[in-house]
């Protein structure tokens, strides 16, 4: 068996390693030709627990390549981003433009599987464009859609052991993916059809979104009333039957942040509760920034100076390098559009350098901070202590 990923960004280079692991011949298919040298000379492009070794492994073994152009195999992986257009339209043209690339490439008996997160019906217009140009492949070739459902910073281990939904756009080509993924997935595999598993998700982030958006709610209304919303969950959730999220300074990720408008756009007058919490996620990252230009403002006022502010995390979520989505790396970029005289100092661990800002060690930019503003919940900052220090601290440390 051969395979081709199409896209190996954080999500296929894991995948494409992991089959690869399993002694599966894979091929990678990267636009970015820095990324093609960097997987073949055995090395990462992204930051993940134990995808480095694996990569080293599997590259010298000669089970993983990488290039610019797919190949001949006999199942394809189209694991590439589905970006927004205006309006926050889903935008499936990579999808589809990874589709028709590799159509010349199929043959009798392939499977062709899109990881992509995709809005319902993506899979079935994808057959479509296959059996427009390859008629002759219909009914012999299997077509389905099985979305990843992994955590960012634990990505390897969850690729093997959590559940995996899989649908086909029939029956064959349902039981067909399943063969494939029980060669490296430890955990159950459940089989539906390509709409519902489209559908799952979306659900599933979606469904985060409206939690994470009560809590971010909550935080708020706690603010105007002179509530400690850290101590009013906490004490809420021990109740045996609630367990409200933590806020935090808005939601990220290419998932939670992104998913909800593949349901919103297609069912805009059905999907309230889930637009609702799209804005109200949004909007805490707004009342953030503005809750920190408020504080300088005060300090100005105060001690006739302008303030040092420490803006504490750039990535979306703790304890990771990833910033796609990043409502931190928004707030930031809000603040600094208001910035005067005042001295900042950004902060993100997890990264060495920052394509716009300077960043700053975050002992030495608490250090010198009269305002500290906590953007992200890394285990770092959790033991910063510092007195007569104005903090701001949407991330619960």
């Amino acid at each position: 068996m051969k395979v081709t990923t199409i896209g190996m960004g954080y999500i296929g280079l894991p995948t494409s390693a992991l089959i690869a692991h399993n002694n599966i011949q894979v091929h990678g298919v990267d636009i970015n030709p820095s990324v093609v040298e960097t997987i073949n000379k055995g090395k990462i492009h992204i930051s993940e627990p134990d995808l480095a070794e694996v990569v080293a492994k599997t590259v010298d073994k000669g089970m993983l390549t990488a290039g610019t152009s797919s190949q001949e195999s006999d199942v394809f992986l189209i694991v590439v981003p589905t970006p927004f257009k205006e309006k926050n339209e889903p935008d499936t043209s990579f999808v589809k433009a990874a589709t028709q690339g590799i159509i010349p490439l199929l043959k009798e008996g392939d499977l062709y599987i899109i990881e992509s997160t995709s809005p319902v019906g993506t899979t079935e217009r994808m057959a479509e464009i296959i059996f427009r140009e390859r008629p002759e492949l219909k009914d012999k070739i299997a077509i389905a859609y099985c979305p990843e459902r992994v955590l960012p910073g634990n990505i390897m281990y969850e690729l093997v052991h959590n559940d995996r939904v899989i649908g086909g756009i029939n029956e064959f080509s349902t039981e067909k993916a399943k063969a494939f993924y029980s060669l490296f997935v430890k955990g159950e595999l459940h089989t539906t059809n390509a709409r519902t598993a489209e559908m799952c998700k979306l659900t599933e982030n979606s469904s985060r979104d409206v939690q994470i958006a009560f809590a971010n709610e909550l935080s708020l209304i706690c603010n105007k009333a002179g509530i400690d919303v850290w101590e009013l969950i906490n004490l809420a959730n021990k109740h045996p039957r609630v367990n409200i999220l933590r806020p935090g300074c808005g939601v990220g990720g290419h998932c939670i942040a992104v998913d909800p408008y593949f349901i919103t756009s297609d069912f805009p007058m059905e999907s309230q509760i889930i637009g609702k919490a799209r804005e109200i996620n949004n909007y805490k990252s707004f009342w953030c920034a503005e809750q920190i230009l408020k504080a300088k403002h005060e300090f100005r006022l105060q001690h006739g100076r302008p303030p040092a502010i420490a803006l504490m995390g750039l990535a979306f979520k703790p304890n990771i390098d990833d910033l796609r989505e990043s409502p931190a790396q928004y707030i930031v970029q809000r603040v600094l559009q208001e910035a005067q005289d005042e001295e900042y100092y950004i902060v993100e661990p997890n990264i060495k350098e920052h394509q716009v800002y300077k960043l700053t060690p975050y002992k030495e930019a608490v250090e010198k901070a009269d305002i500290v503003a906590f953007l992200v919940g890394h285990e770092e900052f959790k033991e910063i202590k510092k007195e007569n220090v104005c903090v701001l601290d949407f991330a619960g440390i």
